[in-house]
């Protein structure tokens, strides 16, 4: 299957913008280099003002002579008068008679300050909720909110996806990463049978072996044993973080668009090695369109209750698959995470309306029995 990458609005957008910022630039480089090169001319065609110090003669005469003056000496005994005493100073008002008015002396009650930063009622219970993004920025996928300042995208690359689901996958990946705000850091770890960051190279070897060529020329050996049975040998590879640069936004989101789909699914592995990269995404984007092998749904719990102790965010889309739709639920709210179970058309659907559908279909089915 080809696949051609078209220019997205988003791809326009930000294209207009980098030739807007790159025609400034150049104005204001020309500016600033005629304005040098004004000042080296006048520098030198202005004429040079020679400064010297002129020599300045005096003549002095003979000092004549000084006159000592004889001063009389007069003792002057002056006897000062004591001050007098501060009460003098104050005149005093008093009165024979008794007032009918009371005047009352208030009591004042000084406590002992409070060692306690805050602990008044001025400051309320807090200033937050502890969380880790104050909200400066966001983008969404599949209608979710993404908010971080690390943000790392896992995403399903397997066979499985061909069809609608790869291009619903596609185009909500690269316009995702196209809406990533600058200040942000994001990755993408795209996973199959083997796991691999986006922009390494794999090789498969039939559905039993695959070598994932990292960017920094490391190879990574993977053996499989049938669609979920995938495992690295050695230790797990590690994601850098990339700046959401318009160089980086623009690589992203053609990979996002044309990287090949390869055999197997298994999502351990995709989150093993978002568990390695440091430091560690606050939101982690999963998606998927099939099961990890075993029981998912412990799977799930138990890598919910990882993130949970990291504070780490994990929302999941169950892609056009309500059979996956139980083991994300459970991994999205063991997080504190969002879920979203999404049909043909791209719109999110509640999963209770499938059980519903499916008990319905089965009265029917034995009805007619």
């Amino acid at each position: 299957m080809s696949i051609h990458a078209k220019l997205s609005p988003e791809s326009q957008a930000r294209l207009r913008a980098q030739q807007r910022n790159a025609t400034i630039t150049s104005v204001i480089i020309a500016i600033l280099s005629v304005l040098l090169l004004g000042i080296l001319l006048l520098w030198i065609l202005l004429p040079r003002v020679e400064t010297y110090t002129p020599e300045i003669v005096s003549y002095q005469g003979n000092p004549d002579e000084e006159q000592k003056t004889v001063k009389r000496e007069l003792s002057r005994a002056v006897q000062r008068k004591p001050s007098a005493p501060s009460s003098s100073m104050a005149r005093v008002i008093a009165a024979n008679t008794q007032s009918n008015v009371a005047v009352p002396v208030p009591e004042v009650d000084v406590p002992d300050p409070s060692t306690e930063f805050g602990d008044g009622d001025d400051f309320g219970d807090g200033w937050g909720d502890g969380d880790f993004d104050s909200g400066g920025g966001a983008t969404t996928f599949f209608g979710q909110e993404v908010k971080g300042e690390r943000i790392l995208y896992v995403i399903d690359y397997s066979l499985s996806m061909r069809g609608r689901r790869e291009e619903l996958m596609r185009i909500e990946l690269a316009k995702s990463v196209m809406k990533l705000p600058g200040s942000k850091q994001y990755q993408i770890i795209m996973f199959a049978g083997p796991a691999w960051v986006g922009g390494d190279k794999v090789k498969m070897a039939g559905n039993k072996s695959a070598t994932i060529q990292s960017q920094s020329g490391q190879a990574h050996q993977w053996k499989g044993e049938g669609a979920g049975n995938w495992r690295v040998e050695g230790e797990v590879q590690k994601s850098d973080w990339l700046y959401a640069t318009d160089d980086n936004i623009f690589k992203s989101e053609e990979l996002a668009k044309t990287h090949k789909l390869i055999y197997g699914t298994n999502w351990e592995n995709p989150l093993e090695m978002a568990f390695a990269m440091d430091p560690l995404p606050n939101v982690i984007v999963f998606m998927t369109d099939g099961l990890s092998p075993g029981d998912p749904v412990a799977v799930a719990k138990d890598f919910a209750s990882r993130a949970k102790k990291e504070n780490i965010v994990i929302n999941t889309i169950a892609l056009m698959e309500p059979k996956a739709a139980e083991a994300m639920e459970a991994l999205a709210e063991g997080s504190r995470g969002e879920f979203s179970l999404i049909n043909e058309a791209g719109d999110k659907i509640d999963p209770g309306d499938i059980k519903i559908k499916k008990a319905k279909d089965k009265k029917k089915r034995q009805k007619k029995k």
